[in-house]
């Protein structure tokens, strides 16, 4: 459970990073508990639980990408 715990956690930093280059989230990191990740969107910090936080960063980047493709 350990391994697919910090699994899901790199997988989500690696989202948390995309979102923030694409300024789609001013921070990101640790949330307050082990189960938790904390991420600053539109100035207000979200402390989700992982999969959670893994779901939210997936939808906000699959829609800027989906924004950028028909607006060309």
């Amino acid at each position: 459970m350990h391994d697919m715990e910090a699994a899901l956690r790199e997988e989500i930093r690696q989202l948390a990073e995309e979102a923030f280059h694409r300024r789609l989230i001013s921070g990101y990191g640790d949330g307050p508990t082990k189960n938790e990740y904390q991420i600053v969107f539109k100035g207000k910090p979200r402390h989700l639980p992982l999969k959670r936080a893994r779901a939210f960063l997936d939808n906000l980047i699959l829609r800027s990408r989906v924004r950028k493709a028909s607006s060309v």
